[in-house]
């Protein structure tokens, strides 16, 4: 009887785990994405709140890790609200959204209406077009030189001045030219992340300075993915107006203009540092793939074809000598079909997939 007993006991609990794992499996959009996808979102949350906890404790050690993973779980949680909007982590479109609003809570995307992030983002799939809320360069060029001074000096000591001015713009034009209820909703956004830093100055305003310095990061590491990864036209627009019959470009276009920028192609899994965003050009390609099969996506695609392949070494020199030119350059640059390709790559700035409105 006691046998008994136990194999009943066993058959409970293996129905039990079977019944969680097939709803686990019905509630995320690919049955292999369950375990990885969890992981990244585990991380994503707890890895940022540790991050935060080490930049408040003593000591340069803790504190130079807490920048660190910071920095990192903030670069993650930016790319699985990418992954949120192509709708590759869970199967309903409601779940994917609530968790890309989720992750914008982490990496300040929240300022923004998610609405507005995901419809950018696709429309610049669909259009193969930077597509960018707002016309910064005109901004920089017709307003004051002073100003204009200002963000190309800030920009030449590595502070992402651009960046921040977008997502300045961000809140400006919700406050200025959004409904009540818009207008309502960003100030208690912007509100509750001000008192939320008050609350971390009151424990450690160290922290807060460190914070300052794990956010520059992050966003410089998403502004060098985003600099070299596309050659296209910029649209700006605001609204969903279609796009002009002379800015209408097909697959051909999409494919040539569009360049993988991975951290190492001898090793792929340095590229999961950043969800494997880099290998771009399979993205385009396939962009329902979620982020842990591009590798192979493009492997199978291009193989080794490195003709839209511009390693981040190649890259660094670029993102460094045009740090300022490219803030009011008219082009992205060229890309050189062989040598040093990257030389003349200028590259983009102010396309965050994270800004707009």
């Amino acid at each position: 009887m006691f046998v008994v007993a136990i194999i009943d006991q066993l058959c409970r609990f293996t129905s039990h785990r079977i019944t969680i794992l097939g709803s686990l499996q019905a509630t995320f959009r690919y049955k292999d994405g369950v375990l990885p996808n969890m992981l990244i979102v585990a991380y994503a949350g707890i890895g940022y709140a540790l991050g935060v906890l080490l930049l408040t404790l003593p000591g340069i050690v803790w504190n130079g890790l807490g920048v660190l993973l910071l920095s990192h779980t903030l670069i993650v949680s930016a790319y699985i609200i990418h992954e949120c909007t192509h709708g590759t982590i869970f199967a309903k479109s409601v779940d994917n959204d609530r968790l890309g609003e989720t992750m914008g809570w982490l990496n300040g995307a929240c300022l923004a209406p998610y609405a507005g992030l995901k419809d950018k983002h696709l429309r610049h799939h669909a259009d193969r077009l930077d597509v960018v809320t707002f016309d910064y360069r005109a901004v920089l060029k017709s307003g004051p030189a002073w100003f204009r001074n200002a963000v190309l000096a800030l920009e030449w000591a590595y502070i992402p001045a651009v960046e921040f001015l977008m997502r300045g713009m961000v809140i400006y034009t919700q406050c200025t030219e959004g409904d009540r209820l818009q207008r309502r909703r960003v100030l208690l956004v912007l509100a509750s992340r001000v008192f939320l830093f008050m609350l971390l100055a009151l424990v450690s305003l160290k922290a807060v300075v460190l914070y300052a310095v794990a956010y520059i990061l992050f966003i410089h590491v998403l502004r060098f993915q985003d600099a070299f990864q596309h050659t296209f036209d910029v649209f700006a627009t605001r609204t969903k107006a279609p796009v002009p019959l002379e800015l209408r470009r097909d697959r051909t276009y999409e494919h040539t203009n569009t360049y993988s920028d991975v951290i190492s192609y001898g090793h792929p899994w340095a590229n999961l540092l950043l969800l494997n965003f880099s290998y771009h050009n399979a993205h385009h390609a396939k962009p329902a793939a979620p982020w842990y099969q591009l590798p192979k996506l493009h492997e199978q695609l291009y193989a080794n074809d490195m003709t839209q392949v511009l390693p981040c070494s190649s890259l660094f020199k670029s993102y460094h000598k045009y740090r300022v030119s490219r803030v009011l350059a008219d082009d992205y640059g060229v890309v050189a079909p062989d040598g040093r390709r990257a030389d003349g790559f200028l590259g983009a700035v102010g396309v965050s997939f994270l800004t707009a409105i």
